[in-house]
């Protein structure tokens, strides 16, 4: 698979990585024996970089990747978030920021992995009760001391990627970004990655499922499912969303691929004409969707396909925000 530089580091990384949110429960039950699987074989097949947090699954998510590559860390770039506080505080507007909580969780992180150095370590969340400019500083330091090579951002404000990145390089930022949430596009992140040379990791590619092969019906959503407290998978904005999936599909099979892949290519083709290098991270917790996602990298959009997704599927075209509203002012901050 090709690779690219990754924002402005010195790290090539394959241009399409592998989540691995949903290995740890987040779209219900998850079989570690094929998780780990899945990663062995997305390395075998020039997948180099994974993308995982502290928070998912309390650390499971990094035991797992742990077990995966042991014996193959010099094949793969873990790039790893912080998670927010799950202390039962009862300040919910917390993401974390504090630099004491971040040394913590990069330490923390590096012992579940099973590791020296993170590639690249992630504010999960802006943290609006402390300064950017303190946590990037917090995170400067673990840089200086050797516990992660590179730092990110994820969800925040073009102000604060900017912001952040006066006070220490930043490599990246991740957002959720796909056919069904172009918020970056709107609220200026792309250009921003663009300007300060980063690359943008686009996560939720597949819309959480609206658009892989077979979307998720609510009714049948195990209860640890967090898409069955998601505004799009609720009411009449599944019909809706269906539809528009619907139209995007006659698109897919002109091209001869499937709904996925097609969304997987989408975001890649975004950064193709610009100095930013997208990256869509999607998900997989088999072999089977590990290899189909990764056709996607041999789709070829053209100027006409794309100008008739955006027809289709302009910015705010999906129904439903993309996380419950209670949850929604902790992005873009």
């Amino acid at each position: 698979m090709e690779r690219r530089r990754f924002g402005n580091s010195d790290l090539w990384v394959s241009t399409i990585g592998l989540g691995c949110y949903g290995m740890s429960g987040a779209y219900g039950p998850a079989d570690d024996t094929e998780s780990i699987a899945t990663i062995r074989r997305a390395l075998d097949l020039g997948v180099n970089l994974l993308d995982t947090s502290a928070s998912y699954g309390n650390g499971h998510n990094h035991r797992l990747i742990g077990e995966a590559i042991r014996d193959r860390r010099h094949d793969v770039v873990i790039h790893s978030k912080s998670g927010s506080p799950r202390d039962g505080a009862s300040d919910a507007v917390r993401g974390g920021g504090d630099p004491h909580y971040l040394r913590q969780t990069c330490e923390q992180s590096l012992k579940n992995l099973g590791i020296e150095t993170l590639d690249v370590f992630c504010m999960s969340r802006v943290d609006p009760n402390v300064p950017v400019e303190e946590s990037v500083g917090g995170m400067a330091e673990l840089v200086q001391e050797g516990k992660t090579r590179f730092i990110s951002l994820s969800e925040c404000s073009a102000t604060s990627l900017r912001r952040g990145s006066d006070v220490h390089p930043l490599v990246s930022l991740q957002m959720e970004y796909s056919l069904f949430s172009r918020d970056a596009e709107e609220q200026g992140q792309i250009d921003a990655c663009n300007e300060l040379g980063l690359t943008m990791m686009a996560y939720g590619a597949l819309g959480r499922g609206m658009l892989s092969a077979e979307p998720p019906k609510l009714e049948e959503l195990a209860r640890e499912d967090i898409r069955a407290r998601l505004p799009r998978f609720q009411g009449a904005n599944v019909e809706k969303n269906l539809r528009l999936r619907q139209a995007l599909e006659a698109i897919a099979h002109r091209k001869d691929a499937t709904i996925a892949q097609l969304a997987i290519a989408w975001p890649m083709a975004q950064g193709s004409g610009m100095g930013t290098f997208i990256l869509p991270i999607p998900g997989a917790k088999s072999r089977r969707h590990l290899e189909e996602n990764l056709r996607a990298a041999e789709i070829v959009l053209s100027a006409d396909d794309l100008a008739e997704i955006d027809r289709i599927a302009p910015p705010g075209a999906a129904s439903g925000t993309r996380y419950p509203l209670g949850q929604m002012h902790r992005v873009n901050v």
